[in-house]
């Protein structure tokens, strides 16, 4: 069963996002995503300063099996991407709620943080698949 943080929040696009500052959120794959894409090779991301509305493509991420996109949780401007994941791509593999984050987004509509999925109807959907 894959790995599913309870204090984190959820989208149907297997994303997660944690609220990291006052007007801050990261965002990363799941545990689950990263299992179904297999070995990480690259990601492609924003940049900061970038403005992205909720469900729409923010970048791409290559494994050796195919190239997915990455949704934008919630709509706001790109605050931070994780720089290391450049070169190291595999951290998604190996610490996909840690060190593997992918993007820090500044919400521009608070509100939409309540319709993301808590972990209990993250892990439904998947029981589901």
């Amino acid at each position: 069963m894959a790995n599913i943080p309870s204090h984190l929040k959820y989208t149907q696009e297997h994303e997660w996002v944690e609220t990291v500052g006052k007007d801050r959120v990261r965002v990363g794959i799941t545990d689950y995503a990263q299992r179904q894409l297999g070995d990480i090779v690259f990601i492609e991301m924003p940049k900061v300063g970038d403005a992205f509305e909720i469900g729409q493509p923010f970048g791409t991420v290559e494994s050796v099996k195919s190239v997915s996109d990455l949704y934008a949780p919630l709509s706001g401007k790109i605050a931070a991407v994780n720089d290391t994941l450049v070169d190291d791509p595999e951290w998604v593999n190996s610490d996909p709620y840690g060190d593997g984050w992918i993007i820090e987004i500044e919400p521009s509509k608070a509100a939409e943080l309540k319709e993301l999925l808590t972990a209990a109807a993250y892990e439904t959907t998947l029981s589901e698949a």
